[in-house]
């Protein structure tokens, strides 16, 4: 009884986390980054001396605490032990990783010497953490697929090869990510529809293959 409540507390905290570095996410993709498009000079630098260093900072702890407490559920549901029966939860989990990944190695890096916390080239760095946070944009649709998809999507008897063929897709966009080019994620409608498609993708993979 008293492992189930744990679990249940890591599964609440998971969620509540998840939402928190989302939910951030989200702001800066669809909400802040297009303001400051349209911002005059004055108002852009205030948000960018005062609102982006706050919101960066919720941005993320959120991901390293969603990250924490997934990997506290991961060993909760024994996926290291059997990777074909954890196939959807496992594909979820990469693209959460991958995502996780970004946030702290490429999108924190570069946004401090974007507000000038650090030194370096800021169109540069500010071009690379935009194609960072548009793949983690594209990477939420199926991270969350993984979380609800285990126990809750129809028609799914996942294999190892469809397990592998979406690892392999997962990390081709991520190499994207690193060297390659913001393409249809440019707009907010195109990272939308692309994360959308990007889910379908995964779904037909797992249930098919």
């Amino acid at each position: 009884m008293s492992a189930f409540i744990i679990e249940f507390i890591f599964r609440w905290a998971h969620v509540l986390f998840g939402i928190t570095w989302i939910g951030m996410l989200y702001y800066f993709n669809f909400v802040q980054t297009e303001y400051f498009k349209e911002a005059e000079a004055g108002a852009k630098a205030d948000a960018m001396k005062k609102l982006a260093p706050r919101a960066l900072w919720w941005f993320r702890w959120g991901a390293m605490f969603t990250f924490l407490t997934g990997l506290v559920l991961l060993m909760s549901v024994r996926a290291f032990s059997n990777f074909e029966s954890s196939a959807v939860i496992w594909v979820g989990s990469l693209a959460g990783i991958l995502m996780f990944l970004n946030v702290w190695l490429i999108i924190w890096p570069k946004q401090k010497i974007v507000l000038g916390l650090a030194e370096g080239d800021g169109p540069a760095a500010a071009a690379k953490a935009g194609l960072a946070s548009r793949t983690n944009t594209l990477f939420s649709g199926p991270m969350l697929f993984g979380m609800l998809g285990a126990k809750h999507a129809p028609f799914i008897e996942a294999s190892t090869t469809g397990l592998i063929a979406c690892a392999v897709l997962l990390l081709a966009l991520e190499a994207n990510a690193l060297f390659g080019k913001l393409g249809p994620m440019a707009k907010v409608v195109g990272v939308i529809h692309m994360s959308i498609l990007l889910t379908g993708v995964i779904w037909a993979l797992l249930a098919f293959l």
